[in-house]
């Protein structure tokens, strides 16, 4: 019977904020065994489903129901102990403790005399770690993990307690293609053991690898299933996702460029722990006006050092020099850059680009407070109009400017930062990972808002893991691969295995 195939289910679950609607009478089922992919754009509230399913979100209307019986999860513990497990996109976990400490952190076993029992625990993690491919001792501290080494580390918690269903949150958003195969296999190993996977992905090449059923969320609604994954198309969960067809998602506009606007001659970054070892080694480029330059590169290639030498976070390391309109600037700190007319989009948005707890209009203020300081004192009116400009213009779904930035969607969140940095009005615009973990309408956007700068004759720096992308949005490319640049690409000349040869030299 198909009731005996499910496990959990959500039955006529409604959440709302603020009064606004996040979740409007959803049910879903999770089948055994399965891997059960949750599709939709940022704002149709997965998110907010999930933190519900693992018990983030206590209070709702509607009911869960685990093994056809009703649960009401009082927190993400409670969750756990009944064999629900959630892995965050953001992962929580304690970097200055041991993995064996994080697996066991509140379930810690003693020993007759009430002390720790180091050796048992760091014997049965080292069983968990066994089964998820994670070859490193027990005792390894998780800050010397790599972010992949880290996800298996949470679903080796979430073994130690028997879990039943695995929620998994953007899990590749992070990882490099040798951890994603290994997280896969790590999948089909749980289902084999009958462990159900409920998976958010906005990687939609990568789904149809991993997906036994699609169940797809729009606006807070569930607006539909594929049952069978192997019979469905990236057409067909475009269409499950936004509710219409989406046809060349994007293709650029082939611009006239400006004179350079914008070079670097040299840059060098090296270790903060062995000065002849470099983060940055050695890189010349230029960028002009109108261009969408590409960086590509594996992971560790030294991408995101490169932007953050270049907008002064690294400045008593740094050596080479900067050139913007053919005048070589000292760019000693993110205020110089700043002033020079540059602007950085980082890559973790809620660690680096937001205060979460702040609302929208003083976010987007933040970078450019000279505009809506009155007399010494904010302008409160001037923070709310320059908001809703932005609001208006990148299409933010948002109540109002006054929504605090943590209840947006990834999406949202990432308008947000790109709107703080416009606001400055930069010349050259710096756009690390600009996608990451947004959905496929809201990618498209921002692809059309980076043209947009282009025909403005801003020069645009994307650092991007995503080759299709990469390929799609830029005019020329080039690749890093430890620490240097590798190759040099124009858009015509560029092939992903051209592109990826240059940077695994």
């Amino acid at each position: 019977m198909e009731e005996d195939n499910i496990i959990l289910q959500a039955v006529n679950i409604t959440k709302k904020f603020a009064g606004v609607t996040a979740l409007d009478n959803v049910s879903i089922n999770v089948h055994k065994g399965k891997v059960n992919v949750i599709v939709g754009e940022n704002g149709a509230g997965k998110s907010t489903l999930m933190k519900i399913l693992s018990g983030v979100y206590p209070e709702y209307d509607g009911t869960l129901l685990l093994q056809g019986e009703p649960v009401n999860f009082s927190n993400p513990k409670d969750a756990m102990s009944k064999g629900i497990a959630i892995i965050h996109q953001e992962l929580n976990l304690i970097p200055y403790l041991s993995i064996s400490a994080n697996i066991f952190l509140g379930r810690e076993i003693v020993d007759p005399l009430g002390l720790l029992d180091f050796k048992k625990m760091n014997a049965i993690t080292k069983r968990l770690l066994e089964r998820v491919e994670c070859n490193v001792p027990a005792t390894t501290l998780v800050s010397s993990l790599r972010v992949g080494q880290q996800q298996q580390v949470e679903i080796a918690k979430a073994l130690l307690e028997d879990a039943k269903v695995v929620i998994m949150d953007e899990p590749t958003s992070a990882i490099t293609d040798a951890e994603v195969e290994v997280l896969f296999r790590i999948i089909a190993s749980l289902k084999k053991q009958q462990v159900s996977i409920v998976y958010i992905s906005h990687k939609l090449d990568e789904l149809f690898l991993i997906a036994d059923r699609f169940v797809g969320l729009r606006d807070g609604k569930m607006v539909g299933t594929i049952e069978n994954a192997e019979q469905g198309t990236k057409d067909d969960l475009i269409r499950l996702m936004v509710g219409r067809d989406i046809t060349n998602l994007y293709i650029k506009d082939t611009l006239p460029l400006g004179d350079e606007i914008f070079k670097v001659e040299n840059v060098s970054l090296p270790k903060p722990s062995n000065a002849s070892q470099f983060l940055v080694n050695n890189v010349s480029f230029s960028l002009r006006k109108g261009e969408v330059l590409g960086v590509f590169g594996l992971m560790g290639a030294g991408r995101t050092e490169l932007l953050e030498t270049l907008f002064g976070l690294h400045s008593e390391r740094m050596s080479g020099s900067i050139f913007i309109d053919g005048r070589k600037v000292d760019i000693r700190s993110v205020k110089d850059a700043v002033a020079n007319g540059m602007g950085l989009v980082p890559e973790d948005r809620k660690k680096d680009g937001l205060v979460l707890s702040m609302p929208i209009y003083k976010n987007v203020s933040m970078a450019s407070l000279d505009q809506v300081i009155d007399n010494g004192f904010l302008n409160n009116r001037a923070e709310n109009g320059l908001a809703k400009q932005y609001i208006a213009d990148l299409k933010i779904k948002t109540p109002s400017q006054n929504e605090r930035s943590k209840n947006l969607s990834g999406g949202n969140q990432q308008k947000v930062v790109l709107s703080k940095w416009l606001a400055t009005t930069p010349k050259i615009l710096f756009l690390d990972e600009p996608t990451r973990g947004i959905d496929v309408n809201a990618k498209n956007e921002i692809y059309h808002w980076i043209n947009t700068l282009a025909k403005r004759g801003l020069g645009v720096l994307v650092v991007s893991s995503e080759l299709p992308e990469i390929m799609a949005i830029c005019d020329r490319i080039i690749v890093m691969g430890k620490s240097r640049i590798t190759g040099e690409f124009t858009k015509n000349e560029a092939t992903e295995d051209i592109i990826m040869n240059a940077a695994i030299l």
